[in-house]
């Protein structure tokens, strides 16, 4: 059953004579919606004669918003200047404390296509419409998606001397009440003060490279963000709901450093909703993860695990002798020998993609072999298809899918700027996520060759599709703020710093929460809903 926050519902049947709702009354946490809750796709009785007082919000019969709720709506006002426009709204926002309501800041400052974010505390509601604003910005820019607040709509007043121009800029036929109707991946980071799913430090099985609190890094607003997809609500991850689902179940995280950010993201996630820490471990007390092999946390509570298996090609990396001696090949026609340790998980997350960049992988010089045949030359995304393809063919064959869910996490997206990882780039100086459309670069080669090879694969795969999510945060890198020696200087740190791996917490926490909603999308086995 789907979970809430208790911080952000409303209900009826308190506070008024005529049992109608007190708007300043929530529900008790990860209590289901009932009868008589207040959404956002329903009116919102009116509040009048002072914020936050229960008597004043009470009008009988009367559950209509005003036509202009002075309580509600503190200023709206559009300035037309060019093709600039300058929108502030001012909506009232319950922060769960009954006589603590107080007015937050919505900003949209839309100039090229591009705005400054929006700040949206009360937004995971029951049934909430989410709708796709329509595009009419310029340089591609998507529109702002806003609360539905009266029928469905958002209005946009412009005031024009004494005249007030309203247009609700709203395409209803994108509506979507469910996030299984919808695609989760499709949708834009918006401000979320909630976040954090864990404090930052607060977890000891963070990579100390992607610790970026424990390594002082200055600001934390890049922690303050929530993916929302333009047509649907996701549920927020409850990790106890997760972990009930994994009672007595295997998970695998399989693939490359990247994947490595992911399972620690899970794991500290999990581990936080648990009282006592002590019974969450590494099953042989390990607290290095960067070394290949084969690590296991042991929810004692729920008698599961969630592990790691380092693959970063998912295939074999071997060599051959020639005529000359041995040298390193990498067997795109065979699977890494690791595959044993994860066949009989319940969940398998897979990911490859990074180490295809490298200067010898991409080069692809007398590297790639399939059976006898060296490629004195190939590729590197030819020869990433084809171990592709031989992943496909070794889940058909050996995952039994009555017991086993595949699942294939997507490209994670860089953001080096002047450089390559070994060449200078940097992102030290981002705080803020790319608001401009126009700044992202193109689906990634590596994902397309995956979706020609979804295609032919027999087994059901669930594909997380964060390559755009990701492609936004480039504020969201470890950059010059990982583990470096005490001796390197400044101008070092800056020569050699991280902007493909993410800070914790941070991006890889929504992905996990994408997981989490694909699972009950899906809804196979334990993660019917």
């Amino acid at each position: 059953m789907r979970q809430w926050r208790s911080d952000i519902f409303m209900t009826m049947g308190q506070g008024c004579e005529d049992g109608s709702a007190s708007p300043l009354k929530k529900t008790p946490i990860n209590k289901p919606i009932k009868p008589g809750v207040w959404r956002m796709d329903m009116p919102l009785p009116a509040l009048g004669g002072g914020v936050g007082r229960h008597a004043s919000a009470c009008r009988e019969n009367s559950t209509q918003l005003e036509q202009k709720p002075k309580p509600l709506v503190g200023e709206t006002k559009a300035e037309a200047n060019g093709s600039n426009l300058d929108i502030r709204l001012k909506l009232l926002v319950i922060d769960g404390k009954e006589n603590n309501t107080h007015l937050g800041n919505f900003t949209n400052n839309v100039k090229n296509g591009s705005f400054n974010g929006i700040y949206d505390k009360v937004v995971d509601f029951k049934d909430t419409h989410l709708i796709k604003v329509k595009d009419d910005v310029k340089n591609g820019s998507f529109g702002a998606i806003t609360m539905s607040f009266n029928e469905g709509k958002v209005t946009i007043v412009q005031d024009n001397g004494n005249v007030s121009v309203k247009s609700d800029g709203l395409d209803q036929d994108h509506v979507s009440s469910s996030f299984e109707e919808c695609d989760i991946f499709d949708g834009r980071w918006v401000r979320d003060d909630l976040k954090p799913y864990y404090p930052g430090g607060s977890c000891p099985y963070v990579d100390r490279d992607f610790n970026c609190h424990l390594n002082r890094r200055p600001d934390e607003e890049f922690v303050k963000w929530r993916w929302q997809p333009f047509g649907c609500e996701i549920p927020s991850l409850n990790a106890t709901d997760f972990l009930e689902r994994l009672r007595g179940k295997k998970m695998v995280f399989v693939g490359d450093s990247l994947n490595r950010n992911m399972w620690e993201s899970l794991v500290c996630i999990l581990r936080h909703s648990i009282k006592n820490k002590k019974r969450v471990y590494e099953i042989s007390g390990r607290r290095e993860f960067k070394k290949k092999g084969f690590y296991a946390f042991r929810f004692e509570d729920y008698n599961c695990t969630v592990d790691f298996v380092s693959s970063p090609f998912l295939v074999r990396e071997s060599s051959f002798k020639g005529k000359n001696g041995s040298f390193e090949t990498l067997r795109l026609d065979l699977m890494e020998r690791t595959t044993s340790m994860y066949q009989d998980a319940d969940i398998l997350i897979f990911n490859t993609g990074h180490w295809w960049t490298h200067e010898k992988t991409s080069r692809g010089e007398d590297y790639y072999q399939e059976g006898n045949h060296v490629y004195p030359r190939l590729k590197a995304l030819d020869a990433y298809t084809r171990a592709l393809s031989t992943w496909a063919k070794w889940v058909d064959k050996n995952i039994d899918t009555r017991k086993t869910q595949v699942i294939f996490r997507g490209y994670s997206l860089t953001h080096f700027r002047g450089g390559q990882w070994n060449s200078g780039g940097q992102c030290h100086k981002e705080t803020e996520p790319i608001y401009n459309t126009s700044h992202l670069t193109s689906y990634p080669s590596k994902m397309r060759a995956f979706d020609n090879v979804l295609h032919v694969v027999k087994t059901p795969v669930i594909y997380l599709n964060i390559s755009r999510l990701t492609d936004y945060r480039k504020d969201g890198h470890p950059s010059i703020y990982r583990t470096v020696h005490k001796s390197m200087s400044l101008e070092q740190r800056i020569a050699a710093q991280d902007c493909s791996h993410w800070c914790l917490p941070g991006v890889p926490d929504t992905w996990n929460e994408l997981l989490y909603a694909s699972l009950l999308k899906v809804g196979r086995g334990s993660w019917k809903r």
